[in-house]
């Protein structure tokens, strides 16, 4: 029978400047899944990790970078045929400075940082659209505003 898992995390490093929100996307290694795809951070949920913990792991491990603050933004599920089990992503906004040097893993071999509706365009997933026209909508002026109290994490 399929399996049914909170098993991943999606996370949006995001940036809100004086000419507005940037997010940082990064191209896969030729020896990673997806070649050459352009995405956000996304890894797994280790045992006994909480998703707010795998997503400041995963963002470390990825780029190097700490988030000055983390807000959840939403879930989606996604099936991996291989394994026959449907994901559910965890989706996280960090907000980092896009200043603070950036160390990728192997995974990847470039990162980009970019408008929103530009990444939307190069990015290999669809959902990322969505989720950025989340995160510009729930942290529009760099902050969740009156949801700060159930969105922040960090």
């Amino acid at each position: 029978m399929t399996e049914l898992r909170v098993g991943v995390v999606d996370v949006y490093p995001v940036e809100h400047g004086p000419t507005g929100w940037r997010v940082l996307l990064l191209e896969r290694a030729e020896a990673a899944r997806s070649p050459g795809a352009w995405e956000v951070v996304h890894g797994r949920i280790e045992a006994g990790e909480a998703p707010p913990a795998a997503a400041v792991r995963e963002l470390a491990e990825e780029t190097g970078l700490a988030p000055a603050r983390l807000y959840s933004i939403s879930s989606h599920p996604f099936y991996v045929a291989s394994v026959d089990t449907v994901f559910v992503a965890v989706t996280f906004a960090a907000m980092v400075s896009a200043e603070a040097p950036l160390h990728l893993g192997s995974e990847h071999t470039r990162g980009a940082w970019l408008p929103f509706a530009e990444a939307a365009e190069r990015a290999t997933w669809p959902r990322a659209e969505e989720h950025l026209r989340w995160i510009a909508r729930l942290l529009r002026d760099g902050s969740a505003g009156p949801a700060e109290d159930v969105l922040r994490i960090v």
